[in-house]
């Protein structure tokens, strides 16, 4: 291909403003017991060392073996609001479903279940629970879960984010 005759329609009218991962939805479009997963990760000392840098957790639990082991671990325990970030909704394709009807994360919470330790393969997913409209916007309630390699629940919890019903 050499010259513009050559190239396909398509990318001459390329417009990367509606470039979308997959096509995207209103708070109107979703519904209650759908799942959005994020890929696996599996977590490692060096994933371990960056959140405690910028945490500034310094806690020994968290990077000293002979600590963590006199404590009763195995090994040091990933900080737990490190493994929560693993719930964030940007982990999952969630965002790319809404695309611009979102307005904001308005609230997290969670209960820390297992130990995680450097390792450990995460896998998360939110499922929304609860749809609640609110005039021109909607909350989406959502339970984010994380397991680990082993099939156990390490984390649970809920996230609310407030969506535009109409795009």
């Amino acid at each position: 291909m050499n010259s513009t005759i050559d190239i396909p329609e398509t990318a001459q009218t390329f417009d990367p403003t509606n470039f979308t991962v997959v096509p995207a939805r209103t708070f109107d479009d979703l519904r209650v017991g759908e799942i959005f997963r994020a890929p696996s990760r599996t977590l490692t000392d060096a994933h371990a060392t960056a959140f405690q840098a910028v945490s500034a957790d310094n806690h020994p639990i968290h990077y000293d073996v002979e600590y963590a082991q006199r404590h009763g671990h195995t090994a040091p325990v990933v900080h737990g609001l490190q493994v929560l970030a693993f719930t964030a909704p940007g982990a999952t394709l969630f965002p790319q479903y809404i695309g611009d009807v979102f307005i904001s994360f308005t609230e997290a919470s969670c209960k820390f279940l297992k130990e995680v330790h450097a390792g450990d393969t995460l896998y998360s997913a939110l499922e929304i629970i609860a749809l609640a409209p609110q005039g021109d916007s909607g909350q989406v309630t959502t339970r984010a879960t994380i397991h680990n390699q082993r099939g156990e629940l390490v984390l649970t919890g809920e996230h609310k984010y407030l969506l535009r019903r109409h795009a």
